[in-house]
């Protein structure tokens, strides 16, 4: 018996998604998403900013056949806490084809890290976002990196447009390669050849090794999803922030759907759609196997025999 209640207002992911238009390449990776419980086995986290509802492993398995995907880089999000363990049983069972980030604690042990490495975790997570944490982890991630580092780990930062001038330079003296999540959540109403997106493009010039998610259109868009008769393009006010970043650094981009979609307002997003999306932002067959097949396989599963062409 389900113990826990939702957040009042929380959308539940679209559970019958349309099958995209666009096929992804073999091989293909969803490189941010999601599993949250089920709540019974896996207790969400006491400290937790919202209470989701579950989504499994054998539903996101589901979600990833039906899509075209391949593989799979589960994240940890912020109402497990530091618990890893949903995210790694997912890990488990995904028999090598899904990899993790995690979040930890910076007194974690190096048995710990060496655990959770052997179960696929290849970075660790830290959330800038104000609303979501109470405050900006700043010396746990120096105290973490210490730990990562023998692994050849990642961290996958998360935050506002409007806090990269203040985070800029912490960042990048962070010695080991970053991941920017949702393009560090641009005003899609501004220029995207404005001074404050060219200034997140700046941050990403200044270290060949800061890798950028394309995703969450459905979180930055203000246009919003298609009309009902499916005439209008999903999202289009962020394919030209998406779409620069997608041509300046064609070998340092992700994609992923983040399902289930956690903490959104105003409506929940046709997973097939968001794969519709993808051609828009890299429109050619290059760019599209880059952002969905070679990136995210050097990345998680460097000594990986590579799909062919």
């Amino acid at each position: 018996m389900t113990t826990h209640r939702k957040t009042p207002g929380w959308l539940d992911w679209y559970a019958a998604p349309s099958r995209p238009r666009f096929q992804v390449p073999e091989g293909a990776v969803d490189a941010h998403c999601h599993v949250f419980g089920p709540g019974e086995r896996f207790p969400f986290a006491p400290e937790r900013k919202y209470t989701p509802g579950d989504a499994s492993k054998e539903q996101l398995s589901e979600l990833r056949d039906h899509l075209g995907f391949a593989r799979n880089v589960v994240v940890q999000a912020t109402c497990h806490g530091a618990d890893n363990s949903a995210m790694t049983d997912a890990l488990r069972a995904s028999g090598g084809l899904a990899r993790g980030v995690a979040t930890v604690r910076p007194d974690i042990l190096d048995a710990q890290v060496r655990e959770l490495h052997e179960a696929g975790v290849r970075g660790v997570r830290f959330n800038f976002v104000k609303r979501l944490v109470d405050a900006a982890p700043r010396q746990d991630l120096w105290d973490v990196v210490e730990r990562i580092a023998p692994y050849g780990w990642h961290v996958v930062v998360y935050f506002e447009a409007a806090d990269l001038a203040d985070l800029r330079d912490f960042f990048l003296s962070i010695p080991v390669p970053l991941v920017i999540d949702h393009m560090g959540r641009p005003d899609v109403t501004k220029d995207p050849h404005g001074p404050e997106f060219e200034a997140f493009l700046n941050f990403m010039r200044a270290r060949p090794d800061i890798w950028c998610k394309v995703t969450c259109p459905e979180r930055l868009s203000v246009s919003g999803p298609p009309a009902l008769d499916g005439e209008q393009q999903a999202y289009r006010d962020v394919v030209p922030f998406a779409r620069r970043v997608v041509e300046e650094f064609p070998d340092r981009v992700l994609w992923g759907t983040d399902w289930p979609h956690p903490n959104l307002t105003g409506h929940m997003p046709d997973d097939g759609l968001l794969v519709d999306f993808v051609p828009h932002i890299a429109p050619t067959p290059q760019l599209q196997r880059g952002l969905l097949v070679d990136n995210p396989m050097r990345l998680y599963w460097p000594d990986a025999d590579r799909p062919t062409a």
